[in-house]
């Protein structure tokens, strides 16, 4: 779909909102993090055989990397107002949406949040000194359609809401 295909009261989101969401994004994380850690840190110092809090703290760890697997494409495939935004993306008012004009389900955010954005870019990017990670992160200010690298590969863009 042409940027002129999109419907005339859209605006294309700024590299700047996209950033906003990605910080907002990380905070929720973190706070997800602390809830689930926490618990096996405070066990295991304040036990002296420190087995339970060791163990709780594995869970802890195994759950939150479960959920920041999965964090961005539960958000995208919710239905309704809020398809194609995660928390942070919410809160700053922009939304991801397909080329195709459908919505986004489990498969297309599985796809785009975690095939592409977190393996493809972030793992595989990491091989080459993270300079596709890095080069994915600052496409949008040069592009004319806003577009990071992995909105491409997805065809995807992200609009104000």
């Amino acid at each position: 779909m042409a940027p002129s295909a999109l419907p005339l009261n859209t605006a294309l989101a700024g590299w700047g909102s996209r950033v906003g969401a990605t910080l907002l994004d990380a905070v929720v994380l973190l706070v997800l993090a602390v809830v689930l850690v926490a618990p096996g840190v405070v066990l295991t110092a304040v036990s002296e055989g420190g087995a339970l809090g060791i163990i709780l703290l594995i869970v802890g760890v195994l759950a939150f990397f479960v959920v920041s697997l999965l964090y961005a494409s539960f958000f995208m495939q919710r239905d309704g107002e809020h398809n194609g935004q995660t928390l942070g993306k919410q809160w700053v008012g922009i939304r991801v949406v397909r080329v195709d004009g459908q919505p986004f389900g489990w498969g297309p955010a599985l796809l785009r949040e975690l095939a592409i954005k977190q393996l493809l870019f972030g793992v595989v990017g990491g091989f080459f000194l993270s300079i596709p990670t890095l080069l994915d992160w600052l496409w949008p200010l040069w592009d004319d359609e806003n577009r990071a690298l992995h909105d491409m590969v997805a065809s995807t863009r992200v609009l104000r809401a």
